[in-house]
This record gives C-alpha cells, sequence and structure tokens, in this order.
C-alpha cells in the first residue's frame, strides 16, 4: 500500500473506531437518563465493520498480524524465506476463501433490500466494503509474497 493510502485506511478505521466507542457511552448515557438512543448498536455495527475491515488490511499491509516461530526459527536463510512465502501463500488463499464464501453471501443477498430494522443500514454495502477490503488483503499478501522482508 502507498503512504498516503495507508495513512487514510488508519485514520479512517481509527474514526470509525471513536465513533463507535462515542455512540456506546452517548447509549448508555441515554439509558441512565431514563430514555435510549433508537438504533445505536445498528451504528456501532457499522463502525466496527468499517474500523476491523481497514484494521485487517493496514495488519497484513504494514505485516504486524500475529505470527508464530517456532519452526521458522529453526530453518537456515533459504528455509526460513521459503516458509515465509509459503505461509504468506496460505493466509492469502484463506482470504481468498473469506472473499469467496462473503462475496456468495452478498451476491445472493444483492437484491433483497437487506436493511438494518431501526435505522435502516443497508447491509450490502458494508458486505461489499468488507469484501472489498478481504480482496484488499488478499492482493497485498500476493504481493509480499515476491518481497523480502524489510
Amino acid at each position: 500500500m502507498t503512504g498516503r493510502i495507508y495513512n487514510a485506511a488508519i485514520w479512517f478505521g481509527g474514526t470509525a473506531l471513536l465513533l463507535a466507542a462515542m455512540t456506546d457511552v452517548a447509549s448508555v448515557l441515554a439509558r441512565n437518563l431514563m430514555t435510549s438512543i433508537h438504533g445505536s448498536i445498528e451504528l456501532i455495527q457499522v463502525a466496527l465493520v468499517i474500523a476491523g475491515s481497514l484494521g485487517l488490511v493496514v495488519a497484513v499491509a504494514s505485516r504486524t498480524y500475529a505470527r508464530v516461530h517456532l519452526l521458522t526459527d529453526r530453518l537456515s536463510d533459504s528455509g526460513k524465506v521459503l516458509m515465509e512465502r509459503a505461509t504468506t501463500l496460505a493466509v492469502a488463499i484463506f482470504f481468498l476463501c473469506l472473499l469467496a464464501g462473503s462475496g456468495w453471501i452478498a451476491l445472493d443477498m444483492w437484491n433483497g433490500q437487506e436493511l438494518s430494522e431501526v435505522v435502516g443500514v443497508p447491509w450490502r454495502l458494508l458486505r461489499a466494503f468488507a469484501n472489498a477490503c478481504f480482496l484488499a488483503a488478499m492482493l497485498v499478501l500476493l504481493r509480499q509474497m515476491w518481497k523480502p522482508r524489510p
């Protein structure tokens, strides 16, 4: 990912996470004042899908996702490179499977006019956003397969 896109993803995802927290705080305060904020859970879900999907792409792009080095630490340098490529390919295939399943559901539900009950959030747009993030993560991983680890 280019630096500008990477920073925008961090800021946009962080802002979505902050909005989710603020919405939840406002909802709790409203409940304690004997009122409520209708649709607060749905708005939090929207923010968390955005933050989580972008967080996934950022973690993959920066190579900061969880890794276990139990086997790779015992390999030679060429073995480490080979293992790194193999595991990167395995994670890319995992994202391909996520994209295939989620894309299938999105295509199946696309014309269903599926909206949230209270606020009317169009879930198909959020599915499309999550699928775009799965695709982006997979493409970043495939690119990283052939680039040495910095």
